[in-house]
């Protein structure tokens, strides 16, 4: 029997939602280092290291940039659902320096749902597909219990232009172009604890390409760049310190949160991907005492759809941001690095 579209809601048929959703990043370390990395001289970006999303060079003017990304819903309205699952997927190709091309779908979805709501999904996607500069071309979907979306996204990226996440270097400054906080927003809807305006706000930033962030940052020639999701911006902060051999220092007072987060985090809200987030960096992230419960929250929260997370020589930082202030996109100094490894969180 159909389900109601009028009554269903998709975050009651998952589990947990959005990037809390990933597989642990202490597991998968563990799992990835199984492999044999690909030896290819035209395979930029593999596994060794890993990063957004893989390249591949075609020739000495283009690479194709090739990712996917699908979680179960993270929202109950299914055409938000569909848009930031597709700009969770799409964003991958953005932290890499490329531009969309082609996408294809990757769904799962209980047959008792009501059509009008999976074509809501797909709908809803294929716009923010477009809006990236890209196509929808087709895809596949199998039956599922629990409902789950994404996309295959192939970009191109010149060969010289990749932005990699193992290139801080010290001296650089760090930047992120997203306030943080949607894991927490989401995980307190569930208790009641989210009101209207944060849980709006939160879903208007996951629905938020980075696309126009990083037509301004290619005009700055970053040094590394790596979208925050589910590990949270300390996991991915320890991403690039380890990749790029540097210590990254962050400043708490800087670090910025959707409205309303920081007040969930200190009524102990947590999302299930806040231990696992814990378990792969937390050794690897050292917090001064002076730092409140709260930031350190914001730090492992996984976020869905999330910023860019940039590292730039300092003296470029002003010029970059008055160009992202002339835009009026949202660009944040949290920190810089140092010679050194790990993560620093100051207060």
């Amino acid at each position: 029997m159909d389900l109601d579209a009028a009554t269903v809601k998709l975050t009651d048929l998952a589990s947990c939602g959005g990037c809390a959703a990933k597989y642990s990043a202490a597991r998968l370390e563990q799992l990835l280092r199984g492999f044999v990395p690909v030896e290819a001289e035209n395979l930029l970006v593999g596994l060794a290291p890993a990063d957004d999303a893989a390249v591949y060079r075609l020739d000495d003017e283009r690479a194709l940039i090739f990712t996917l990304d699908f979680f179960p819903p993270v929202v109950d309205d299914a055409a938000d659902y569909g848009a930031i699952a597709a700009t969770n997927a799409l964003n991958d190709v953005f932290a890499m320096g490329g531009v969309p091309l082609l996408a294809l779908s990757i769904a799962a979805f209980p047959e008792e749902l009501p059509i009008q709501m999976l074509a809501e999904v797909f709908a809803a996607a294929d716009a923010q597909v477009r809006a990236a500069g890209g196509l929808l071309a087709g895809g596949h979907t199998i039956r599922d219990a629990e409902p789950k979306y994404g996309l295959a996204v192939i970009g191109t990226v010149h060969p010289n232009g990749i932005w990699p996440k193992n290139g801080a270097r010290a001296g650089d400054a760090i930047f992120l172009t997203k306030p943080l906080g949607t894991g927490l927003v989401m995980s307190g809807r569930k208790k009641g604890l989210t009101g209207a305006q944060p849980l709006e706000r939160a879903i208007r930033w996951m629905r938020t390409l980075n696309k126009d962030a990083a037509d301004v940052l290619r005009g700055a020639s970053p040094n590394a760049v790596t979208d925050v999701t589910g590990f949270g911006l300390f996991g991915h902060a320890h991403e690039v310190a380890d990749r790029s051999g540097v210590k990254v220092v962050l400043e708490a007072d800087r670090i910025p949160a959707i409205d309303g987060a920081l007040d969930l985090a200190r009524k102990g809200v947590r999302t299930s991907g806040d231990p696992r987030n814990r378990d792969f960096a937390a050794r690897h992230v050292t917090i001064e005492t002076e730092v409140t419960d709260a930031i350190d929250a914001l730090g492992y929260d996984p976020q869905t759809a999330g910023g860019l997370l940039v590292s730039l020589p300092r003296e470029r930082g002003a010029a970059l941001e008055a160009d992202f202030a002339s835009r009026h996109l949202f660009l944040r100094r949290i920190g810089h690095v140092e010679e050194g490894t790990g993560v620093v969180v100051t207060a």
